[in-house]
């Protein structure tokens, strides 16, 4: 099962603070729109998302469909794939993707430990 692109999405307070403080440990800009209170951040591989109020906690982020440079894939797992088969594994879910749609989509379930993990297709 191919997952696709990953990130952290950070819950922050204040995304010019949090924009400043990982600019300092390397990360550059790599997508994203402070006024609308989210940013995306790179150094090397590592790919992290600051969301001012938009989640409630920390969260694992997946892309299907996209590399770690968030440029199209020429084949992979679709989203409504991945919930078919996180389904059949008796996982729950906090919110399903349209099963009868096709492009983008998204789904969010929890790990055990209450974790959010949100699988976010673009394409």
């Amino acid at each position: 099962m191919e997952l696709g692109a990953f990130s952290v999405s950070l819950a922050v307070k204040d995304i010019a603070a949090s924009a400043a403080f990982y600019k300092k440990l390397g990360f550059h800009d790599h997508g994203g729109d402070t006024a609308q209170n989210w940013l995306i951040l790179k150094n090397g591989e590592t790919v992290i998302g600051l969301f001012q109020g938009m989640f409630e906690k920390n969260a694992l982020t997946f892309n299907p469909g996209w590399n770690q440079n968030a440029q199209a894939l020429d084949s992979f797992t679709d989203a409504r794939e991945l919930q078919r088969n996180l389904k059949a594994a008796g996982v729950e879910f906090l919110s399903e993707a349209d099963e009868a749609s096709t492009g983008p989509a998204s789904f969010m379930v929890l790990d055990p430990d209450g974790n959010p993990i949100i699988v976010d297709q673009h394409v």
